[in-house]
């Protein structure tokens, strides 16, 4: 944690690794993540400074059973894909996912410059994340240990 409530973000090292198990991990390659939330000592809700290169992800297409997600473009342009389809989303737009809406979302980025995406989440210990256009599910409890399962409840790594 930082000895003052400010800082720049990008003076925080950048996680480019995922927690998807192979070959579900391929959609994110491309991103780097900064989380501010340890950084400012945050504990009620989670902060991403999240940086996407030309044709990655943020996500696989998911939604939350009791975490609510915010973003903010800070950057660029990405598109929104939800259930409803596709919404291009420029610098300055926001978009909000209700926990417990059934209703996949993901950030792409498919233009050919960086965008980057400030992503806010509840940080739900009851949360668990459900993959609609895929066999995967992030049982609860993923703030301590990330397990996913297909839809027959098997671990998958």
């Amino acid at each position: 944690m930082v000895d003052k409530p400010a800082l720049d973000p990008t003076s925080i090292p950048a996680r480019t690794s995922t927690a998807y198990p192979s070959p579900f991990d391929r959609s994110t390659f491309g991103r780097a993540k900064r989380s501010l939330t340890a950084e400012l000592g945050l504990s009620q809700f989670g902060v991403n400074f999240t940086e996407l290169a030309p044709g990655s992800a943020s996500s696989i297409r998911h939604w939350h059973s009791h975490e609510d997600e915010f973003i903010y473009i800070i950057s660029g342009e990405v598109v929104l894909v939800t259930d409803g389809g596709e919404q291009v989303l420029a610098a300055g737009m926001v978009a909000g996912f209700p926990a417990g809406i059934e209703d996949g979302h993901c950030i792409q980025n498919k233009s050919d410059q960086p965008a980057v995406v400030l992503e806010v989440g509840s940080r739900d210990m009851r949360d668990e994340g459900n993959y609609p256009d895929i066999a995967l599910h992030c049982q609860a409890g993923r703030y301590e240990k990330v397990v996913f399962t297909d839809k027959k409840g098997k671990v998958v790594e």
